[in-house]
């Protein structure tokens, strides 16, 4: 399996000296000037245990966790109920990245804010795009997204397996006398998912095949439906930049109303407000519509949580699904 290439620069830079002394992070990021990668073979020196690792969304965050076990403390930058969308890092998110041995993030433009900051990084330590794993064959490519892949990997458990391989290369890479007991857990983890997709698979397959439409904020579910087999009908776009507009709210009354769909559903880190209007008017033109229950998509429930952690999320959306459909 290919996977981006990780950089190997292990020693650790000054960097955090430099950010606090410049007028701001997104400043020094935006001019370059977190300093030049040192020359090849200027330090053998491998980073200290635990490592430090910051991760952009929760779903990378947690996988990341499980694969690295003691080795590393992991941090997720987008919490619960982030959109990651609309996400602008802070002074002290640049901070974290900047003191990072290593930093994973989606890619496929999941984080485009961000994007300038983590090329600027790249030339200083490891960052690593997970979803760079996923054979182009494999990614979706809407027709409204220009030529772009739809970033929302992590619905399709069959496609998120891919991402073990570079999370673990880059931990082998960081700390290679760990290399036998990273390898166990990728393979241990990649069972647990292959059994998570294969359980999802049964439970979407229950619903009636008249009810299997699923109804959301945003389309940030169409893996999501091409790998589980229901018909996946978003408000808004892949992207939550503007908001639905009336047109895009007559659409969704219109097709629920006819089709006599039983639920919609809300979304942890999508405002209510669009899938009430939905709602609203369904029942105005006489169509009782229930609210289903709220599916977590682009952030996972709070820490401590059953659908704080990535299968548990899943399990969640997909038993909420279930239960409002069939």
């Amino acid at each position: 399996m290919s996977h981006r290439s990780i950089p190997t620069y292990r020693s650790r830079l000054s960097i955090t000296g430099r950010l606090m002394r410049c007028c701001g992070a997104w400043l020094l990021v935006s001019l370059g000037a977190c300093g030049e990668a040192p020359p090849p073979g200027a330090s053998e020196t491998q980073p200290e245990l635990p490592l430090k690792i910051v991760a952009t969304t929760g779903m990378i965050a947690d996988t990341a966790q499980r694969l690295a076990g003691d080795l590393a403390v992991v941090e997720g930058l987008m919490g619960p109920g982030v959109d990651p969308h609309l996400f602008k890092a802070s002074e002290g998110d640049v901070r974290k990245l900047a003191e990072a041995d290593l930093i994973l993030y989606n890619g496929l433009h999941l984080e485009g804010k961000m994007g300038d900051i983590l090329v600027k990084l790249a030339r200083q330590r490891p960052v690593v795009a997970v979803s760079d794993a996923i054979p182009e064959s494999l990614r979706r490519e809407p027709p409204e997204m220009a030529g772009n892949y739809d970033p929302h990997i992590w619905f399709d458990v069959s496609l998120w397996i891919y991402t073990l391989e570079p999370i673990t290369a880059a931990l082998v890479e960081l700390a290679p006398e760990h290399r036998d007991e990273l390898e166990a857990r990728r393979e241990s983890l990649r069972q647990e998912l292959e059994g998570l997709d294969a359980w999802v698979t049964e439970q979407i397959a229950s619903i009636p095949r008249q009810h299997r439409v699923m109804v959301t904020a945003h389309d940030a579910f169409g893996y999501f439906g091409q790998r589980y087999d229901i018909e996946v009908i978003g408000l808004q776009g892949i992207s939550t930049l503007t908001e639905a507009g009336l047109q895009d709210v007559d659409r969704v009354v219109s097709l629920v109303t006819e089709r006599r769909i039983p639920a919609i559903f809300v979304e942890s880190s999508v405002p209510r407000r669009s899938i009430e209007a939905v709602q609203a008017a369904c029942a105005q033109r006489g169509h009782e519509v229930a609210i289903g229950g709220e599916l977590f998509s682009d952030a996972m429930g709070e820490q401590g949580t059953p659908e704080g952690d990535y299968q548990g999320m899943v399990r969640h959306n997909v038993t909420t699904l279930v239960e409002a459909l069939r």
